[in-house]
């Protein structure tokens, strides 16, 4: 004969057992209950995913493109310090100011006047002699142009009217458009070509 004492426990047991496994199928009911109601932890749709791919792209091209821009705009205001230099050189005379600018390279280039002139110092010394005479140049800042070839090289556009007279005769003016090469080196940025282009209107 079986113990009271036992019975009662035994009793205990199996209703604690019970009581799990009614714990456990309610929480398998509660779980597809929520799913069944769309209240499942929720996954992202591709349609969501494929927006936040397309927004993380936007950002990276909005960061490149403003670095871009924010380069563009230095390229531009370093080569319009090297041109107002050269032209302020050009107009006091200064064919020493002038020279320092060129490129040391025998293949530095000046075309003007039907003659090519190669060379720094032959270069520097054609200027020289047009200083002799009226010469006068003034640029049309607005139609002013930069291309970036390369980081070290770069090429200006710009029209200028030049006023020009060999000594003793009357001054004539006349508008060309400017080509100019700029060269970077271990010293700095140079004059590295000077020719006028065929058509003399910048659109």
């Amino acid at each position: 004969m079986i113990p009271i004492m036992n019975i009662n426990m035994m009793i205990v047991m199996i209703k604690g057992r019970a009581g799990q496994i009614w714990c456990r199928n309610n929480e398998v009911n509660m779980f597809h209950s929520m799913k069944s109601a769309g209240l499942a932890a929720p996954r992202p749709s591709a349609k969501r995913r494929s927006a936040l791919a397309a927004a993380m792209l936007l950002a990276l091209v909005t960061t490149i493109g403003a670095g871009a821009q924010a380069q563009a705009a230095a390229n531009d205001a370093e080569a319009k310090t090297i041109f107002e230099k050269f032209i302020a050189a050009q107009n006091a005379h200064d064919a020493d100011a002038v020279k320092a600018m060129l490129l040391d390279s025998p293949g530095t280039l000046l075309f003007a006047r039907n003659v090519d002139t190669r060379g720094r110092d032959a270069v520097a010394s054609r200027f020289k002699e047009y200083y002799e005479g009226t010469w006068h140049l003034e640029p049309d800042m607005s139609k002013f142009r930069v291309a970036v070839i390369s980081n070290d090289v770069m090429q200006v556009l710009v029209p200028i009217v030049f006023t020009r007279g060999l000594p003793g005769k009357p001054p004539q003016q006349n508008t060309f458009l400017i080509s100019q090469t700029y060269v970077q080196d271990s010293s700095g940025w140079h004059v590295a070509s000077i020719m006028p282009v065929a058509n003399t209107e910048l659109k």
